[in-house]
């Protein structure tokens, strides 16, 4: 079949489908986001116009926005679906270098197609080639090397013979997944191939799900048969594997309190006895207080990084860890004994392998319970109302209150995760949660809730940010808007990055270039944004609040609009800015070990900081 490089990798695409959690068959790539320039408008975009039908492209207004919404996308799908996103060469291609590194942190599967200089190199330099004095092979593309899981420049046609398979097994392995960059020189998408028609033959793609060395899941079982104190610990491999309800077996079999990371977040339902909460600085005091007294922690599908481990001071120093994990580089880490597989077939074996009649001691199980009462009940006075501005706590608590059961959550940066995280009560059966808090990526939010509307059309997106996420990337509210897509966003407008002026502040720094007021200015009264006025510019319906009594109202009048008129609706409320959840956790940061005793730091303060940083 005579076709171009671009005519060949669209088609390509077609033919690939996935079976999703429930066994449907859906199209492997369900959307492209596309921004076209030269070096990707006439090959890889004429390809796509003339499949219009078959493969929908979505018009996006940044191209790490639009790569953003497909990293979105998969997580809303759970990893199930993959979204595409194409850009011109230069900056166009780097401007979807961040994303990359949104999908890689997060091990969430997309396909990015930035255009690439000539092959031929006969007009170079080109508009937009940055030229590699001492490398003429280097282009901007090399950039997402250390952002991928798989990279590759096509620089013949005939290439994608190999390459496309790869590309699928890194996209649809639970042990690989994350970016994979296909740089397409603008001058190969052009070219044509004989391509043979099998390339073009309907796949559909089945997670795979490696069963565990037997000799190690025994070792697992008699690991985890000398504890009295066991912790169950779910991460987002959980989620992807659909081993929620094997877990949950496992657990009530045996008696073992449950506490969710991150990315583990909705498997649970919060009035489950046994559920502890979510673990780590961002989570809850009560599931950091079972960990700390477990003897072995049983860790399931979870990359156990800084924000769930507390820098790794949430476990007891003599904890036997079990992890068990789809990919070897997250299951051996911290010493854990290793057991390498799907985390449904895994813990199927695992409830084989475990006798019957072991269960955690008597006096730990209903502990689960009782810690989680004691966190309610905090969340519950941090909810409560009360005069002025609200709290991102008593924010989340109404939003949370007037969500359904299959609605959906999201957040990513500044003081919101640790609201979300630590105050969320899922009621649902399916996790409905994106916190991503992975590369804690500001703009996240929004492009984001994009791909995810897209990929979970049976309940509201709700996605939350601040002020300064909202500033940092807003466009594809427009994008949203303009495709019909809906969605609510609620600003919390506090005026400047609260969390990290909390962070400086707390270290025995001093007020620094984080709230407005104390950051340079000429200005005697700097301007102030309208966000309500700039989000209802960019095609959204818009709502204000002030008080919680008017937030609530806003959230319902948001949540019916967005619906109604099939368009983001835009909730803007200011809110306290030094208000806080706090898990009472530790987080490693690089404190300064001299201070100058000038006016930038408080330096009794910081004495302490370092000293309790020694203790």
């Amino acid at each position: 079949m005579k076709l171009t490089t671009a005519q060949a990798l669209v088609a390509w695409m077609i033919a690939q489908r996935s079976e999703t959690l429930d066994g449907r068959e859906v199209p492997l790539f369900p959307a492209v986001f596309a921004i076209f320039g030269h070096g990707n408008v006439l090959g890889l975009g004429t390809a796509l116009a003339e499949r219009r039908d078959e493969i929908p492209v979505w018009r996006g207004h940044t191209e790490e926005g639009m790569a953003l919404a497909a990293v979105g996308l998969a997580k809303a799908a759970h990893r199930r679906q993959v979204g595409v996103a194409t850009s011109s060469i230069g900056p166009g291609a780097l401007n979807m270098v961040t994303a990359a590194g949104v999908a890689h942190a997060n091990r969430l599967p997309v396909l990015l197609l930035p255009g690439d200089t000539f092959v031929s190199r006969a007009p170079d330099p080109v508009l937009q080639q940055v030229e590699h004095f001492g490398d003429p092979t280097i282009t901007v593309n090399d950039a997402f090397r250390t952002v991928s899981r798989y990279f590759d420049r096509i620089t013949r046609p005939e290439q994608l013979l190999a390459t496309l398979p790869q590309a699928a097994r890194v996209l649809t392995d639970p042990a690989e997944a994350g970016p994979v960059v296909l740089a397409l020189p603008q001058d190969v998408q052009a070219e044509t191939y004989d391509f043979p028609d099998a390339l073009f033959e309907p796949v559909v793609h089945r997670v795979p799900r490696p069963r565990p060395d037997s000799r190690t899941l025994d070792d697992a079982a008699r690991i985890l048969r000398t504890a009295r104190r066991p912790l169950l610990v779910l991460g987002g491999g959980v989620r992807y594997s659909g081993a929620g309800a094997a877990a949950l077996e496992v657990a009530e079999r045996h008696g073992i309190p449950i506490a969710e990371t991150t990315a583990g977040r909705t498997l649970i339902p919060h009035d489950h006895p046994l559920y502890a909460g979510p673990l780590g600085i961002t989570g809850a005091a009560s599931a950091n207080a079972l960990a700390a007294a477990a003897d072995v922690v049983l860790a399931v599908g979870t990359r156990l990084q800084d924000f769930t481990t507390a820098s790794w001071t949430v476990f007891a120093p003599d904890v036997r860890i079990v992890h068990i994990n789809a990919a070897r580089f997250d299951a051996v880490k911290h010493g854990a004994l290793a057991v390498v597989g799907d985390a449904e077939a895994t813990l199927r074996e695992l409830a084989i392998a475990l006798p019957a009649d072991w269960r955690a001691a008597a006096d730990w199980t209903p502990r689960a319970t009782v810690v989680r009462a004691e966190w309610d009940a905090h969340i519950d006075k941090l909810r409560a109302p009360t005069p002025g501005a609200p709290s991102y706590a008593q924010i989340v608590g109404a939003v949370n209150a007037l969500s359904d059961a299959t609605d959906y959550v999201m957040t990513a940066s500044g003081g919101l995760p640790g609201e979300l995280v630590g105050g969320w009560r899922a009621t649902g059966a399916t996790p409905t949660m994106d916190v991503e808090y992975g590369f804690s990526c500001m703009g996240y939010e929004l492009a984001g809730a994009w791909g995810a509307a897209m990929a979970h059309p049976d309940g509201l997106v709700t996605t939350l940010l601040g002020d300064g996420s909202y500033l940092m990337l807003n466009s594809e509210l427009f994008s949203a808007a303009f495709a019909g897509h809906p969605l609510v966003a609620v600003v919390c407008d506090n005026d400047g990055y609260a969390v990290i002026a909390r962070l400086q502040e707390g270290q025995g720094g001093a007020a620094f270039n984080n709230f407005y007021a104390d950051c340079r200015s000429y200005h005697a009264r700097p301007p102030r944004v309208d966000f309500a006025a700039h989000a209802r510019a960019l095609g959204c319906a818009v709502f204000t609040a002030s008080e919680l009594g008017d937030f609530r109202a806003a959230y319902r009048g948001a949540r019916a609009a967005a619906v109604a008129q099939r368009r983001p609706a835009v909730v803007v409320v200011r809110t306290q800015p030094s208000a806080w959840t706090e898990a009472g956790a530790w987080w490693e940061v690089g404190v300064p070990e001299h201070l100058s005793g000038g006016p930038a730091f408080e330096s009794g303060k910081s004495r302490q900081v370092r000293q309790l940083r020694r203790d």
